[in-house]
């Protein structure tokens, strides 16, 4: 197990896999997500692409810290006052979280890296992406949003939907039933995964690491969090955006927005995707990560020999 610890005290587990003198892609994962969550074909295959790549678990997920100590912070409380003038108990922020990133990058001595974040690790990677130029070379933005989520009917429903399967008490089995029941729900409804796929990858999860207080610290990181439409505009380096058409947590709207606020940022709409890594798309999102980096990488060299 590989691990890093930061100036203040987190411990990040982390993997590095690929020749140390290639490109460096680090791939940020989302909410409550481990870094297994990336499927290996699309880790895997980006070494075989040529790269050095790098996944991790985020703070509070998988096997870096598990900020315990910070408390279950009130969710509504968080996001009240962000509009209203009520205290409230933010156990850390996106920007936090950003600078995790940064210090494992500088632990590794990677001076440069082409970013690649999904949901919340979009949020993430955007933000060192605009505040940290120099250290970003590419920035591939998945399912994800620079505004602050916004509660529409159709996240309304998926959050009710939800409600219905948390386990009322903590066990191993009902937290296997509930990771089953969202990715079922937040999955790609043109590439579905069978239930005993979904057993066997929410079973390897749980028993690996499970962290309920840790996701609600990371969600009142994003509901504290300010909306990242105004640092858009500062990101230099070359953009994908890939979105699914049928994501039910993040919009698509939110993918095109993204995109827009992003100077010559391409984007690519996947039909029939969904918030999820369906593996019937992984060998084309490989190969499309592969081809933006790859370009990211050609305009480096040809503005080198420039100079």
């Amino acid at each position: 197990m590989l691990t890093v610890q930061t100036k203040s005290g987190i411990i990040i587990n982390y993997e590095d896999t690929g020749d140390k003198t290639a490109p460096v892609i680090i791939l940020i994962m989302g909410l409550g997500a481990q870094l297994t969550v990336w499927p290996d074909e699309l880790y895997l295959g980006l070494v075989e692409k040529g790269f050095r790549v790098i996944r991790f678990d985020n703070r509070d997920t998988g096997l870096s810290s598990q900020l315990e100590q910070l408390g279950n912070p009130n969710l509504f409380k968080v996001w009240l006052s962000k509009r209203l003038p009520v205290a409230s108990h933010i156990p850390y922020t996106l920007d936090d979280m950003a600078n995790d990133v940064l210090e494992l990058m500088a632990a590794l001595k990677i001076k440069k890296a082409h970013l690649v974040g999904a949901s919340m690790g979009g949020m993430i990677a955007q933000l060192i992406a605009a505040q940290h130029k120099k250290k970003v070379l590419s920035l591939t933005s998945i399912m994800s949003s620079s505004s602050k989520p916004k509660l529409s009917a159709s996240s309304l429903k998926l959050f009710l939907q939800l409600a219905k399967h948390r386990p009322r008490q903590a066990s191993r089995d009902g937290a296997i039933h509930y990771n089953i029941k969202l990715n079922q729900l937040i999955g790609s409804p043109a590439y579905p995964q069978d239930e005993q796929t979904l057993r066997k990858k929410a079973t390897l999860g749980i028993d690996r690491a499970h962290n309920p207080q840790g996701f609600n610290r990371q969600l009142a990181a994003i509901a504290a969090s300010d909306c990242r439409q105004h640092l858009m505009p500062k990101i230099k380096a070359p953009t994908l955006v890939i979105h699914g058409n049928l994501d039910p947590v993040m919009p698509v709207a939110a993918g095109k927005q993204t995109a827009a606020q992003i100077r010559k940022a391409k984007l690519k709409i996947v039909n029939g995707m969904g918030h999820d890594f369906p593996p019937a798309l992984m060998a084309k999102m490989t190969k499309w990560i592969s081809k933006h980096v790859k370009k990211a990488e050609q305009k480096r060299e040809q503005k080198k020999n420039k100079r």
